[in-house]
């Protein structure tokens, strides 16, 4: 029995030298392998010149050099501290132009408390820009003068002076600060798309590590900024990173971890590490005390990223749309070998011939992703329609998130404290929506969160409406629901954008898509100023538009659990057959042809034989 057995190793392994291996026979809709003991042939293929269905695909190579091992775990801490670096880059804006109370200054002022200046301040229509000609010693009686006020009383909260305190860019001069803030969002739209382009063209890693030298460039120096000019210059230098680093990483990220890690290991990292980063922010920019104090601070981290260069390999699926075989390869082992997996060599020649074999049918058709740009998805009609859905959704999401972050008007609590209880809000709605998708899926999520969002939006501003003296603490109980629903809606969009998104466009797809949000949430400025004519003016518009992206979100197609499409023609292939409510039958009836638990967490493309 011993011989008959080593005969047929030395004859498997002459048909093995000859050009020709085994492969294990799937059995479909068995969820079964079936071995050497359940059948009596093995199916042969020869090496040179298989079929496709002996070679291995990105998905496959990935998990044998390990998808949720050591490299993964790296690769979320290098994203969580980015996300920390982001949200204080981001929230720094909203911390320089922050405006204290203040008036116009008078020598009979001095010595006096805030209180007693607001009480005299009190009867006139611009406290804050009036200047006074007299005070009685008991501050009755003040008069107004006609000369313009040069010099102003502030009262720091916290005792931090921000940088309109400090150039004194209030009342008339009010603008200077809009201005450049103004200049830091379109600096924002810039960069998301030419880093984005560039993201396509030299990869991803290279465009996020110039992006954040963009940003430190900005940061450093506004510090220095003393005229409308350099202000402006600096912050718009600065916005170019503001999206550009984060959704590039997060694409990184992405095309390298697994699906499970996709859901929970992403959306928790984000949500934990950019709640630390505001809190952080506010605090020390109390402790500090000085606007030019918090952007040193604010610029200097920035530096840090540089090091992804050398911590994080490239994007494979990225060069694997490029043709450099070579260099998805060199990646695959690098990951491989921190994971402490051994791959064989006859698993990487499997990878080289399926994207031979890819690039063959590319070259067939004409069509060579090498030269695949954003622009030639829109000459697919399917794929065309799904960016444009894709495009109006996020753009819708990103309005309704930046017109209910600015929602605070009118409640007596510290800015900083609000940024904090905002911020507090992120944990638990990533938490919250990492186990929805995981059991229901991304397009579940999107879905009702939007739904719920808008009605609990709509719900509170009606509210609001007739409660004519409302409690602080239960509008800002209220505005802590609805922020908390807008951050899981912002972040299932964003996961189910970008898994949409071809890998050869995903870079450019989601800097358009960015762009075109940034560009629409300049009208919500003027949504919220809708409530001085309705009060629940901006939350009822709010709610329509998240009902309308919901209806649209219908329109996609579910990603959990399905492999992701690389090049454009399996972009337009994506979700083909499927309906507006599959997403609710699929979680209602698990899919057949999954092999495992394990198995179902792998991005699996269509069926093979093994």
């Amino acid at each position: 029995m011993e011989a008959f057995a080593e005969q047929s190793r030395a004859d498997r392994a002459d048909h093995q030298s000859a050009g020709y291996c085994y492969q294990w026979q799937y059995v479909r809709g068995s969820g079964r392998e079936r071995t050497a003991e359940h059948t009596d042939t093995f199916r042969r293929h020869p090496r040179r010149g298989a079929s496709a269905d002996m070679a291995m695909d990105f998905e496959e190579i990935l998990v044998k050099c390990g998808d949720s091992h050591r490299y993964q775990y790296m690769l979320l801490a290098l994203y969580g501290l980015l996300m920390f670096i982001v949200s204080r880059h981001y929230f720094a804006q909203n911390v320089i132009g922050f405006v204290p109370d203040h008036w116009c200054y008078h020598e009979q002022l001095e010595n006096r408390s805030y209180a007693e200046i607001a009480a005299i301040y009190a009867p006139f229509e611009r406290p804050s820009c009036t200047r006074l000609a007299s005070i009685n010693k008991d501050g009755g009686n003040a008069t107004a003068s006609d000369e313009p006020c040069n010099r102003w009383i502030y009262h720091y909260d916290h005792g931090f002076i921000s940088m309109n305190a400090d150039l004194n860019w209030v009342c008339d001069d009010a603008y200077k600060a809009r201005v450049g803030q103004s200049l830091f969002f379109v600096g924002s739209m810039c960069g998301t798309l030419l880093f984005g382009l560039l993201g396509d063209r030299i990869g991803r890693i290279r465009a996020v590590v110039l992006a954040n030298w963009c940003g430190f460039l900005g940061d450093s120096a506004t510090i220095f900024a003393e005229s409308l000019v350099t202000f402006s210059a600096s912050r718009f230098v600065s916005g170019l990173a503001a999206e550009a680093n984060s959704y590039l990483m997060f694409i990184l990220v992405l095309e390298y971890v697994s699906p499970t890690m996709r859901s929970v290991g992403l959306n928790l990292t984000m949500c934990i590490f950019y709640c630390l980063g505001l809190i952080c922010a506010s605090w020390q920019a109390v402790w500090l005390g000085s606007w030019r104090s918090f952007m040193v601070w604010t610029a200097l981290p920035q530096l840090l990223v540089t090091g992804f260069y050398f911590l994080i390999q490239e994007s494979a699926q990225w060069l694997v749309t490029r043709h450099d075989f070579d260099g998805a390869e060199l990646r695959l082992r690098r990951v491989a070998k921190f994971n402490r997996r051994d791959v064989s060599e006859a698993d990487y020649e499997l990878f080289r011939q399926h994207c031979k074999t890819k690039q063959s049918e590319a070259r067939s058709q004409m069509s060579l992703q090498k030269q695949a740009r954003l622009v030639d998805s829109l000459k697919l009609p399917r794929l065309r329609l799904r960016l444009i859905y894709v495009m109006v959704i996020f753009s819708i999401v990103t309005l309704c998130y930046n017109t209910m972050s600015r929602n605070v008007e009118g409640l007596s609590i510290s800015p900083f404290v609000m940024f904090i209880l905002f911020a507090l809000t992120l944990p638990p709605s990533g938490i919250f929506q990492t186990q929805v998708q995981k059991h229901f899926g991304r397009k579940f999520t999107s879905v009702v969160s939007m739904t719920a969002t808008g009605l609990m939006t709509a719900a509170t501003g009606i509210l609001l409406t007739f409660w004519t003296q409302p409690n602080a603490t239960v509008m800002v109980c209220l505005l802590l629901m609805c922020r908390f629903g807008i951050s899981v809606t912002t972040g299932s969009t964003m996961q189910i954008s970008t898994e949409l998104m071809p890998t050869c466009v995903r870079s450019s797809g989601l800097a358009v898509i960015h762009v075109t949000g940034a560009a629409l949430s300049f009208i919500s400025p003027f949504i919220l100023h809708l409530d001085t004519y309705f009060r629940a003016a901006s939350s009822i518009i709010t709610c329509l538009l998240l009902l309308l992206s919901a209806w649209i979100c219908l329109l996609l197609s579910e990603t959990r659990n399905k492999k992701l499409p690389l090049t454009l023609a399996e972009g337009e292939e994506f979700g083909r057959g499927e309906r507006m409510f599959d997403f609710i039958r699929g979680f209602e009836k698990e899919d057949e042809h999954n092999l495992s638990a394990g198995t179902n967490e792998k991005l699996m493309g269509d069926k093979r034989t093994y």
